[in-house]
């Protein structure tokens, strides 16, 4: 059996580290920012790490 093919488009938003952990980027950043708080839109900035329950889900995609 050939190996499965990463999703192309997961590929393209996520980014494994080194200890094998998956950054992913936050939601509700597209666009009507003006209803969003400071506070809200500078937190959003930053990468997110995945969590393990989701994880299961995203192994057989990447």
């Amino acid at each position: 059996m050939p190996k499965m093919k990463t999703k192309s488009g997961l590929k393209k938003r996520i980014k494994i580290t080194a200890t094998g952990k998956v950054k992913r980027g936050n939601a509700y950043r597209s666009h009507l920012a003006q209803n969003k708080t400071t506070k809200q839109k500078r937190q959003s900035r930053k990468l997110s790490m995945l969590s393990a329950s989701d994880f299961k889900r995203y192994k057989e995609l990447i």
